[in-house]
């Protein structure tokens, strides 16, 4: 992979992390100071429904937050934009697209139409 590349993956890598790490703060703050008081069950439930859905979104970000910082080391130690099944490189688009990617464009295929047939 190009320096060039490397570069340009770092600062994605890194524009993801930042980006992920904002939204958390956020929702946490915005959490600690919201009221959970409120004098129409319905709006008690909707409000329960919607903290439930968010959430859900920020523990999704915190599994991506993983995956950025395992290819962030992976570039630190020269091992990032390797396939981990099949070993070859992966494409650089499909880096660029998907920075945090462990797999090549053939074995992530393979891998959706696995869990396709047994779910």
């Amino acid at each position: 992979m190009k320096a060039e590349t490397r570069e340009t993956v770092r600062t994605i890598l890194i524009r993801k992390m930042s980006d992920i790490l904002g939204i958390a703060y956020d929702t946490v703050d915005r959490m600690s100071k919201g009221s959970n008081s409120f004098p129409d069950p319905l709006d008690r439930a909707l409000s329960e429904s919607n903290r439930v859905l968010e959430l859900r979104e920020r523990d999704r970000e915190r599994k991506l937050l993983r995956k950025i910082r395992d290819a962030l080391a992976r570039l630190e130690n020269g091992s990032y934009g390797i396939c981990e099944v099949c070993e070859e490189e992966i494409s650089e688009q499909r880096l660029i697209a998907r920075p945090e990617t462990t797999l090549c464009i053939e074995c992530k295929e393979e891998q959706e139409d696995i869990e396709k047939k047994f779910g």
